[in-house]
């Protein structure tokens, strides 16, 4: 009984479930897993949240929801181009943040931004990482551009979390079975 006790234990704290192991797919992996795991994310919060509460915001003057998915989109081209991939061309406008506010467009720019991070990097050649650019008046590290567009896609992350979560939305992986509320 003892045996079974701990056996039981162990694979539930080693992740033996299938529903845990995606939860927790890319953690720990790197940076290419958790880009992997952040764009997982946002993309089953951004699918997850009704289209008639993308014009939701929790205050005047806060970004609504597909502002701060376009924020992010946004930034993550910024933030890539600075260490050498061009801008895309029909990001033309300062304006998208606001103007591009339809769940299925906002989708489709969060994506293309995810993606474009994700190929870019994959592209890099040994040493393109400590190459230095300058941003902000600043010399950085093409690395710690990565790092600043990895970080800056969680902290809005648990933003949205939070937006989601005051409209009694339940993240999709903090969910075990159709039917949990937490």
């Amino acid at each position: 009984m003892k045996k079974f006790l701990l056996f039981a234990l162990l694979f539930t704290l080693l992740g033996g479930t299938t529903a845990t192991h995606a939860q927790n797919e890319g953690i720990w992996e790197g940076y290419d897993g958790e880009w992997g795991h952040v764009s997982s994310q946002l993309i089953a919060l951004a699918e997850a949240i009704p289209a008639d509460k993308y014009a939701w915001r929790p205050a005047p003057g806060v970004r609504s929801v597909s502002e701060v998915y376009m924020h992010i989109a946004i930034a993550n081209f910024y933030l890539l181009s600075v260490t050498g991939p061009k801008m895309p061309a029909d990001l033309t406008s300062g304006d998208l943040e606001k103007t591009v506010t339809a769940k299925p467009d906002v989708i489709r720019w969060l994506k293309r931004s995810l993606d474009a991070v994700k190929t870019a990097r994959a592209q890099l050649k040994p040493g393109d990482l400590e190459r230095k650019v300058k941003i902000q008046g600043k010399v950085v590290t093409v690395d710690g551009m990565y790092l600043r567009i990895i970080i800056h896609d969680n902290e809005h992350m648990g933003q949205l979390v939070a937006y989601a979560r005051m409209n009694g939305i339940v993240p999709p992986w903090s969910q075990t079975g159709p039917a949990k509320k937490d």
